[in-house]
């Protein structure tokens, strides 16, 4: 019966087998291939099931290896050619009037810094919904909802009647000096006031003197019955967080697990104006982001906001609630074992239905794109690879035991090309991990770039590839936030926080050491073939003195330097780096034993022009890239 199994999946999209990243091919078992079936509402528990199943199902249309025809792209601007912009993570910024972590109005100041000094973009981190009860769950890739904003980075003191806000001295002194971003103190700190300032909006609204009533009126009819039912859930949420349930939906009484219910009816009426309060601040969410491109561009970026589409949902979330049948609930989206997780990886999103994407004509993908690109120039499609297929684990299984499921490529690509052009926004995909053989061709043809790290892009023999010999179809960078920065990656801080929590034995921890000794040897020889490397460190290049424990300030500036002569159309500077940071912004593989996007950078942004290394690394990457 194993033949009929793999017919009936191969109908259904799962790929049997898959090459993995060391070149192993890996078998989809067959547990696997009937977990995966089943989380698709497919019969296969005895040989009969298999038998009926099969002879009802019709091949799911999943589309050839290819690029459209007829010329169809996405965006690219004529001009586009050795572009250069700065990265950060917007909750890392710090600064003298936010309330402990980055927001939209910080994003805005730091956006006109980057382009007073030749960028044209700022690349961020996704900026989604997650869950406002829940402020603990903070991951920024585990959105509860794609279409919409997450309301803690909205700068409360940029809305009208901030200045006559009592708030809490002595939490928001501890919220800013904290070195890492305390997201329970911020949204205690931001909650109540912007539960006044709401009030106060409703108040006036209701005598005729609210200015801008008919704005919000708009934008909400605007959105409508999506915009309304996240505000709901976000209601419910906060409620069954106060009974002592979870923020997500999977805990959640039954009769309220269903947008549709009648006890969810009840509770909409009575919390009618608590759900008009999550609309406002999507709608304050939506103007400052807005305004953060605005003036983005007006200082001078071509570009503006390069902004980042996760690759999933969180499954007990806002967009899974009121669109059950979007995604498939009996799965998560993960990725297989590689050199960096030996166990393969759960992200614990949900993956999107193949079959419902297609017959909603693919509109659910196209809105979740046009959500983010409305206020950028440019998005960043976190795991490319998802428009050809994605890694499930079906409910049960653990993610080494995962499958590759396929999704209809041609379709995929036509939505995003649509959205692009229709947004004139560039397209980035980050092409990173396992990658389908041919999956980059059909990249370059579809103007979607690519990824290239400098960490990563090494040849055969473990040398570090020249970035003269980048392709020029790409994104170029040192390092990403599941890296360390430059300044801990030569430290070795890494390594020590891998050590500590127990990534790395100490058995192996002498050969992380010396492996590392050796990485920096090479980078050292790629800075000395292009004349950049300083000559007293010649001997830490020819291992004849052990090399300097701090990274050398003109190391970081020459290697900023070589990679901004790449011919790849656009380079990135991370802000971490600018500031010699050492801490990771995520280590992959963790949750609780890593303070994953919670640092904050070490410095305000207002001082950020004044740090030498700022100057420096700047300087040297707008001299090689200069705005044309």
């Amino acid at each position: 019966m194993s033949e009929k199994l793999d017919q009936l999946a191969t109908r259904y999209g799962i790929e049997l087998e898959f090459r993995e990243l060391n070149g192993t091919i890996r078998h989809a078992t067959e547990l696997g291939k009937r977990a995966a079936l089943r989380a698709m509402g497919v019969a296969t528990e005895t040989d009969e099931d298999i038998e009926a199943s099969l002879s009802v199902a019709r091949a799911v249309h999943v589309g050839e290896m290819k690029a459209l025809e007829n010329g169809v792209t996405c965006f690219m601007p004529d001009w586009l050619d050795r572009t250069w912009g700065v990265s950060t993570q917007v909750y890392s910024l710090r600064s003298e009037r936010n309330w402990g972590m980055g927001d939209f109005e910080d994003l805005a100041r730091y956006s006109e810094i980057a382009a007073e000094h030749g960028a044209d973009f700022v690349g961020v981190n996704p900026l989604s919904a997650l869950f406002f009860a829940r402020p603990e769950h903070f991951s920024p890739f585990s959105p509860s909802n794609r279409q919409f904003l997450n309301p803690l980075y909205i700068a409360v003191d940029r809305i009208d009647g901030a200045d006559e806000l009592e708030v809490d001295e002595e939490l928001l002194a501890h919220a800013r000096a904290c070195e890492t971003v305390d997201y329970r103190a911020v949204a205690a700190l931001k909650k109540p006031a912007l539960i006044h300032l709401f009030e106060r909006f409703r108040a006036r609204a209701e005598r005729g003197d609210e200015p801008e009533a008919e704005s919000f009126e708009t934008f909400s009819a605007h959105f409508g019955q999506p915009l309304y039912l996240h505000a709901l859930f976000e209601t419910l949420s906060e409620f069954m967080v106060q009974q002592g349930h979870g923020a997500g939906w999977y805990g959640w009484p039954e009769e309220y697990r269903h947008p549709g219910s009648d006890s969810v009816r009840a509770f909409a009426e009575e919390q009618a104006e608590r759900v008009a309060f999550h609309v406002w601040l999507q709608w304050h969410a939506d103007r400052q982001l807005g305004e953060a491109q605005h003036r983005a561009c007006a200082a001078g970026m071509r570009i503006g906001l390069y902004l980042d589409l996760a690759v999933g949902v969180s499954s007990d979330g806002s967009a899974t609630w009121s669109e059950r049948e979007l995604t498939i609930p009996s799965a998560r989206i993960g990725a297989p074992p590689d050199y960096f997780n030996a166990a393969g990886q759960d992200w614990g999103l949900a993956p999107l239905s193949p079959a419902t994407l297609e017959a909603r004509e693919f509109q659910p993908y196209r809105e979740s794109l046009d959500a983010v690109l409305r206020f950028g120039g440019a998005v960043r499609i976190d795991h490319a690879m998802s428009l050809y297929r994605l890694f499930w684990i079906p409910e049960g299984l653990a993610a080494r035991d995962g499958l590759y499921i396929r999704y209809p490529f041609q379709e995929m690509l036509r939505s995003l090309s649509e959205v692009s052009n229709d947004r004139r926004a560039i397209v980035i995909g980050e092409d990173l991990g396992v990658v389908p053989p041919g999956f980059r061709d059909v990249m370059e043809a579809m103007k979607i770039e690519g990824y290239r790290v400098f960490f990563f892009e090494k040849d055969d023999n473990e040398y570090f590839i020249p970035p003269a010999k980048y392709p020029r179809e790409a994104l170029a960078c040192i390092t990403i936030h599941d890296l360390p920065p430059l300044a801990g990656w030569w430290g070795g801080h890494d390594l020590e926080v891998r050590a500590g929590i127990g990534m790395i034995t100490p058995e192996d921890m002498p050969a992380a050491r010396a492996y590392r000794a050796h990485e920096q040897r090479r980078l050292l020889g790629v800075l000395s073939d292009n004349g950049l490397l300083p000559e007293r460190l010649l001997a830490v290049m020819h291992a004849e003195e052990a090399a300097p424990a701090e990274l050398p300030y003109d190391v970081a500036v020459g290697l900023y330097q070589l990679m901004a002569s790449t011919p790849s159309r656009l380079f990135v500077v991370a802000v971490e780096d600018l500031t010699g940071m050492t801490e990771q912004m995520n280590l992959p593989g963790t949750t609780d034993e890593h303070r994953n996007w919670q640092h904050k950078l070490p410095v305000e942004l207002e001082r950020l022009p004044e740090l030498p290394l700022f100057r420096a690394i700047i300087g040297a990457v707008s001299r090689e890239r200069p705005r044309h």
